[in-house]
C-alpha cells in the first residue's frame, strides 16, 4: 500500500513537470495511454475473471495430489500444461508454491509451476498477439516454455 502511494507520488511529480515543459505533448501522451488502457482492458478483466475462477476451484491440495512427488516426469507435464494457462502475478504464485511443497507437492513439480504461470499465458495470447505481434508472442510462450523446463530439470537434479 505504501509503495503504491509512493510509486503514484512519483508518477504525479513527473507528469506535473511534463505538463510544465510541454502541455501539448503531456496531453497527447495522456490521450494515446487513456485509448491503449481502453482497448486493453476487456481482455485483463477477461484474464482476472479467470484467474479468480481457476484458483477458486483448483485448490492448492487437488494440484499437490496431481503433481505429488511420486508423480515424476508425468506431474512435470501436468504442471507445465496447468501452469501455461494463464499468467498469474509472483504475489500470487509464491505464495501458492509454499503451500504446494507444504502439501507435499515436489520440488522440480513446484518450480515448473511457479515459472509457467509468471511466464506463460495461453489465455492472454491473444492479447498478447495484438500488443506484440505473432511471431513474438509464440516465440515468448515457447522459449518460456523451455526456460521452465531446464529450470525444472536442474531443481530435479540439484535438489533431489
Amino acid at each position: 500500500m505504501v509503495s503504491g502511494l509512493v510509486l503514484y507520488s512519483i508518477a504525479s511529480i513527473y507528469l506535473g513537470i511534463s505538463f510544465i515543459k510541454d502541455k501539448y505533448k503531456t496531453k497527447t501522451a495522456l490521450f494515446k495511454s487513456w485509448t491503449m488502457f481502453r482497448n486493453v482492458l476487456p481482455d485483463l478483466l477477461a484474464i482476472m475473471l479467470f484467474i479468480g475462477l481457476a484458483l477458486s476451484l483448483l485448490t492448492p491440495s487437488l494440484i499437490s495430489s496431481i503433481i505429488g512427488g511420486n508423480s515424476g516426469f508425468l506431474g512435470i507435464i501436468y504442471s507445465t500444461i496447468i501452469g501455461s494457462i494463464a499468467l498469474v502475478p509472483s504475489f500470487i504464485v509464491f505464495p501458492l508454491g509454499h503451500t504446494l511443497v507444504q502439501n507435499g507437492a515436489a520440488l522440480p513439480q513446484v518450480a515448473v509451476l511457479m515459472s509457467t504461470l509468471m511466464s506463460v499465458g495461453l489465455v492472454t495470447l491473444t492479447m498478447e498477439q495484438k500488443i506484440f505481434g505473432r511471431s513474438f508472442a509464440y516465440a515468448r510462450n515457447i522459449s518460456s516454455i523451455i526456460m521452465s523446463l531446464l529450470f525444472a530439470l536442474i531443481i530435479w537434479v540439484v535438489m533431489t
